[in-house]
């Protein structure tokens, strides 16, 4: 493997990343994590539950005392009655502790939004489904320079589509993340009274969405590098290719065949004595006779 197939072996390691971490967390629910206060209920209602109410009835009680209880104790607790519940929330979904028993209960993310943020949540989710194929094709195409190499793949092609697919990968990424922070926020002031949280933070889903936005932009940088470097040593292999030709028409006539010229090249004394002898009679003793 030559020292382009390398290059390109190693890109094709932090797209095959970014690829990963933009399928997590599109199918995880972890963008956002955090606390809400949920009333305890009754133990009589949960009977072996932690975090719940205790009521202790009197030995003629009915119903009506048990409520009349329950209300005293609330009045007189206050914010005790409560007990933090963890949730997390994804693009499709949000689930919270069920408390009344083990595991959890989930419902959809879209029916907590405000109806009118709907279509910025789908704009947001279409986004993030682009910003894949983006990559897979990056990925595609990097595969595909390393396994054709030995048919003479051009590698410059494969930079300059590689740099222009993730670049943008990594653009609609971001613009994905921010518009999903921007519904998340409203669903935090807008939305339902039993859904609303009283602590959050961002999630580990969040922070890979983030990680492949980085690793985009970076295998970006990356494919232009490679291809401004092999641009350039293109154009000086030409550009010394050009000029070892231009040298080969153009050769210099040796200073030998230069002597053999002038040798055989009359000199101006001989031009004169011949051209003396023709005007003598024949018969002249000075006549010059040309063999």
């Amino acid at each position: 493997m030559d020292g382009a197939g390398r290059q390109q072996v190693h890109a094709l390691l932090p797209v095959c990343l970014a690829l990963a971490f933009s399928l997590a967390a599109l199918g995880s629910s972890h963008w956002c994590e955090g606390t809400r206060r949920v009333a305890k209920p009754l133990c009589q209602d949960h009977p072996g539950g932690l975090g719940c109410i205790h009521l202790n009835r009197g030995h003629g009680g009915g119903r009506r005392d048990d409520e009349s209880q329950a209300v005293q104790y609330i009045w007189e607790t206050g914010d005790d009655r409560f007990i933090q519940s963890r949730f997390h929330v994804g693009l499709w979904q949000s689930c919270e502790e069920n408390l009344g028993s083990a595991g959890e209960k989930c419902r959809s993310f879209q029916s907590i939004i405000p109806a009118e943020e709907h279509g910025l949540l789908w704009l947001s989710i279409g986004a993030e489904i682009l910003n894949i194929l983006l990559v897979l094709t990056s990925a595609v195409l990097l595969g595909s320079g390393v396994s054709s190499q030995s048919a003479g793949f051009r590698w410059l092609k494969v930079d300059a589509s590689v740099a222009i697919l993730t670049v943008l990968a990594g653009l609609l990424g971001m613009v994905a993340h921010m518009m999903y922070t921007t519904i998340f926020q409203i669903a935090v002031n807008l939305g339902p009274e039993d859904w609303k949280p009283q602590t959050w933070d961002y999630g580990w889903s969040y922070c890979l969405a983030w990680g492949s936005f980085a690793l985009c932009m970076a295998v970006s940088v990356m494919a232009v590098n490679r291809y401004t470097a092999a641009r350039l040593e293109f154009t000086e292999k030409q550009r010394v290719r050009k000029g070892s030709k231009h040298s080969q028409h153009k050769f210099p006539e040796p200073k030998a065949s230069e002597s053999v010229r002038e040798m055989e090249a009359p000199s101006p004394a001989g031009h004169a004595l011949v051209s003396a002898s023709e005007h003598l009679p024949p018969n002249a003793p000075g006549k010059v006779s040309m063999c």
